[in-house]
């Protein structure tokens, strides 16, 4: 009926590209959470009791759906992709082993502390349980990164023979462990986990401020989202583009599809537009024909970050078969689109709370309302081109993905297994927006606001006099 490898393929894209949304939510928020805490503590304000017991029911859905969709993901190695993980089982294990039972267990263990303990335990203790619950969850992404990172660029191994089959045994953990593409990695992804945290908390902020149902607790959610927005937006850029410098160094295959450049070439344009030139390659990802519409240079000062004339590989340099070009094109390009706009966005609210107008743009309270899950899209576009562009190789230079797929699955299986997977987890993506939305509506304190706003007041200020 399919291919069981296409099918192994869609199903672990939709897992995990539904998985991704709640790590991002509790990572993201994790560090909003110790912060609340500690205002909380040392202030007694009533309102970071109310933004720190608000935003922990949020951050404690996303952890339980987080759970349920991301143990799914490690059965997969196994049932659809048993090949690559009886190959890579030595190295690969290892950091989901850690993640379990470091991470998992810290974060568990204090959660409980800290959802239900407020008024149980001294201030000392919610305090540490804030910081450990923050400590795992970003812990977490510390060994699922490092596993994928591995398979990015990986170091560290052999290729073995093991009862007449191969395998890649583990010579040197730190090698493998603190690979190059780590901490670029995981820098990236934890600023955009609370970037997009920062974006969808000032997004509904700006709902209840732009509907006049504002309060002390949607004004001061606001501006800490902002002033959040305003650091983390403009690192991502700044990192983000010498993170596409070492994606140029270590994965050039996956640079030339970012950059849809076919020939090898020197002094190269960022092609800001690409459309196939016949229409019966519109539908083909792999079209060569281009039209472009490019800024010259700008590529090649891209991958090198000083030359202009530095040269590029070409896809057709590549002895293997190219990822679907349109698709990281695009996509990467969906990405940083939206990464300038989260900037504008910072800089304009920015701007609008040095003047004292923050409350009173409705323009910006609706740009930043329909930014509000942005954040989150960004982070899936980012994840598409990470790993579509790294096609053929599930190991990069080391196995193809077709390689690693389960040896005994047919068609037939993975088709079935792959419907079940969208009607469950399109079922379960439902339900945590449901029950999201409806703590908004029903949990956070919101009152009308009187129809004349004055700003004039406390809340009147510039970014960090919160």
């Amino acid at each position: 009926m399919i291919d069981p490898v296409i099918a192994s393929r869609l199903q672990f894209a939709l897992t995990t590209i539904v998985h991704i949304i709640f790590p991002v939510m509790s990572m993201g928020l994790a560090p909003f959470l110790i912060y609340f805490t500690w205002k909380e503590i040392r202030t007694e304000e009533q309102v970071y009791e109310q933004l720190r017991a608000f935003w922990t029911k949020i951050f404690a859905i996303s952890f339980v759906v987080g759970t349920v969709t991301g143990i799914v993901l490690e059965f997969e190695f196994g049932t659809n992709f048993a090949a690559f993980s009886t190959a890579a089982g030595e190295l690969f294990g290892g950091p989901l082993a850690m993640e379990g039972m470091m991470a998992f267990m810290l974060e568990a263990t204090f959660l409980g502390i800290f959802v239900f303990g407020r008024e149980r335990v001294t201030d000392r203790l919610y305090m540490i349980s804030s910081v450990f619950v923050g400590l795992g969850t970003w812990l977490s992404a510390v060994w699922i990164l490092i596993a994928n990172s591995w398979m990015q660029t990986p170091r560290g191994y052999e290729v073995a023979t093991e009862s007449g089959q191969p395998i890649i045994a583990l010579v040197d953990p730190i090698a493998a462990y603190a690979n190059p593409r780590f901490p670029w990695m995981y820098v990236h992804m934890q600023n955009a986990a609370v970037l997009s945290v920062a974006l969808f908390m000032t997004g509904v902020a700006a709902y209840y401020v732009w509907t006049n149902r504002d309060t002390e607790f949607w004004r001061k959610t606001m501006k800490i989202g902002l002033a959040v927005l305003l650091v983390t937006a403009p690192f991502q850029a700044i990192h983000g583009d010498a993170y596409g410098r070492h994606v140029a160094d270590t994965q050039p295959q996956k640079f030339a599809a970012m950059e849809a450049q076919y020939e090898t070439d020197s002094s190269v344009g960022l092609k800001l537009l690409a459309f196939p030139t016949s229409i019966e390659d519109i539908t083909d990802p792999h079209a060569e024909e281009l039209f472009v519409v490019e800024i010259p240079f700008v590529a090649s000062l891209l991958a090198s970050g000083d030359d202009p004339g530095a040269t590029i590989t070409g896809l057709n340099e590549f002895d293997s078969e190219n990822p679907p070009v349109a698709i990281v094109f695009w996509a990467f390009r969906a990405m940083v689109g939206l990464g300038f706009w989260f900037i504008l966005l910072a800089f304009w609210g920015g701007y609008r709370w040095l003047r004292g107008e923050l409350f009173e743009d409705d323009l910006l309270a609706k740009a930043l309302v329909g930014s509000s899950v942005l954040g989150i899209l960004t982070v899936e576009l980012g994840w598409i081109v990470t790993e579509v562009g790294r096609q053929p190789w599930v190991i990069q230079g080391v196995m193809k993905t077709h390689a690693g797929v389960s040896p005994g699955l047919t068609g037939t299986e993975a088709l079935i297994t792959l419907a079940g997977f969208v009607g469950v987890y399109t079922g379960l993506l439902t339900l945590y927006w449901y029950v999201v939305v409806r703590l908004i509506r029903e949990q956070a304190p919101t009152r009308p606001a009187t129809p004349n706003r004055d700003v004039s007041g406390p809340e009147k200020g510039v970014p960090g006099d919160d």
